[in-house]
């Protein structure tokens, strides 16, 4: 088991007054059988006029809030500490049956579908994020031949995507299409896991998107720096009779998550699980500033103390707004 503290912070510095906010928030993790959340908070700033907690449709927890009162400033601070289980796949992977036949089992027929197949046809069609084209399935084709088995063709597909791609955080934007990141073959850990679901989706298999955190390694003898992470994102693929159906894979570095990936939410594509997104009235405009900060509670403590402190100044400021 990995235990670790995790604080996530977003600022936005508006140019001018915002009159009102309403936001949701995606910055609680999913319970998953194999992670255990042990204490989470959020801390906002200003506090809301109100706010509500829930599920989404995918079944995440949410947070919706609402800021009715004038600010130039809104600042959201989610800290935890979370224990990872490990949760690779127990049978080798060349032991999953024949891609074809996921296929054709999540393929429309007369037969009512098994429980877990219906469930997974939620991911199975195109999302706004996520196209279906005969690109990709022609761009996955060398993965996946006549009878290979699901999950041995759809790590060939990250490691194809892990060789052909190049990490570059100024080629792609929220917004890029998936087809541009195909062609332009650059971008970011969301383009990735887009295109890769893209390439499943298309070849009639069921993916997911997600969002959560990765453990980094700072350089040997160099200090783990503070709110030098960042989010994560990577896909799961449904493959029924393999433990849990659904299998992870991560294409930015060409692995399959385990204990160094934490889960946040899962959802048809970026655009259902933003860690944070809104609308605003006024505000001129602002790019928000993100600081992630992952550590391992096995190491030395300072960045958590630091890290803890943070949150600490986050909530007097709060308290003593909230006191006015």
């Amino acid at each position: 088991m990995a235990r670790y503290h995790v604080l996530h912070e977003t600022l936005y510095d508006y140019v001018g007054a915002v009159s009102l906010s309403q936001q949701q928030l995606h910055l609680s993790p999913r319970v998953v059988p194999w992670q255990h959340c042990e204490e989470h908070q959020i801390e906002l700033l200003p506090t809301p006029s109100w706010q509500r907690y829930g599920r989404d449709a995918f079944g995440n927890p949410v947070v919706w809030l609402a800021f009715e009162k004038p600010h130039d400033q809104l600042r959201v601070s989610s800290a935890m500490t979370i224990d990872v289980q490990p949760h690779l796949p127990k049978a080798p992977l060349a032991d999953s049956m024949p891609w074809e036949e996921v296929r054709d089992r999540l393929a429309y027929s007369a037969t009512p579908p098994l429980p877990g197949d219906l469930e997974a046809t939620v991911f199975l069609f195109e999302s706004p994020f996520v196209r279906i084209k005969h690109e990709f399935v022609d761009y996955a084709a060398d993965c996946f031949p006549p009878g290979a088995p699901l999950l041995v063709a759809t790590r060939a597909l990250m490691a194809k995507i892990f060789t052909e791609f190049e990490f570059d955080p100024e080629a792609t934007t929220v917004s890029t299409p998936v087809l541009e990141t195909l062609k332009n073959k650059k971008g970011v850990c969301q383009d990735f896991a887009h295109l890769m679901i893209a390439c499943l989706r298309s070849l009639g298999l069921a993916a997911r998107y997600v969002s959560g955190y990765l453990l980094t390694h700072p350089p040997p003898g160099r200090p783990r720096l503070v709110g030098a992470d960042a989010s994560h994102a990577w896909v799961s693929l449904y493959c029924p009779g393999i433990d849990g159906e659904w299998v992870d894979f991560d294409p930015t570095n060409n692995l399959l998550p385990d204990t160094e990936h934490i889960t946040l939410a899962i959802g048809r594509d970026f655009g259902d699980i933003s860690p944070l997104r809104g609308i605003i009235l006024g505000g001129g405009g602002a790019e928000p500033e993100v600081a992630v900060t992952v550590t391992p509670l096995d190491e030395e403590t300072p960045v958590v103390a630091e890290a803890a402190e943070a949150v600490k100044a986050v909530k007097a400021v709060a308290d003593a707004g909230s006191g006015d």
